[in-house]
Parts: C-alpha cells; structure tokens; sequence
C-alpha cells in the first residue's frame, strides 16, 4: 500500500473557506478518479504564527496506480487549487510506503 500524503500550510484568512472546499469538492474529486482507496485530512497540531497546517492522505493499493493518478490526474486537479487560492498556501507531497 502507498499513502500520498500531501502537507499544507493555508493562510489563516481563508482556511475555513479553503477546507469546506477540500471536504466538499477538491477530495471527492481526487477519489472519483478510482486510483485510491481512501483518504483522511488531518490538522496538524503546532505552532500556527505562519498559518495552519493539514495533511491530506491517499492510500492506493500500489506504486503503479499512484503513478496513473500523476501522470493522468494530478495536473489539473492540483491546478485547480493553485488558481482558486493564488498565493495562499504552500504545499509539498510525500510518497510513503506501508510496511
């Protein structure tokens, strides 16, 4: 198994925009391309002076269907993001395995 794990720092004035819209519409849209299994959004708890901080995970039952969703469906679908939020928010992705 593999979890996609994608970490967010979100501006304080529009988090609680910013995760209706996760929960609601960015999430599902990652999950209705079939390649994973499940996912969860977690708040990171910890210093917030910067901004507040999530994790999004994905879990896919193997590397190679990770790969399609990067190749065939991360494009656009992390374009989404970058255009509703411009310069709101800093993310960075980890790939984990599942021993």
């Amino acid at each position: 198994m593999i979890i996609y794990n994608v970490t967010i720092n979100i501006d304080k004035d529009i988090h609680e925009e910013w995760l209706a819209w996760m929960k609601n519409v960015h999430i599902p849209d990652v999950m209705n391309t079939g390649c994973f299994i499940e996912s969860k959004i977690c708040k990171i708890i910890g210093d917030e002076e910067t901004g507040i901080n999530y994790a999004i995970q994905y879990t896919a039952n193997n590397i190679e269907i990770y790969e399609t969703y990067k190749a065939q469906h991360a494009p656009l679908l992390q374009k989404e993001v970058t255009d509703k939020y411009p310069g709101k928010f800093v993310a960075f992705r980890t790939l984990l395995e599942v021993l």
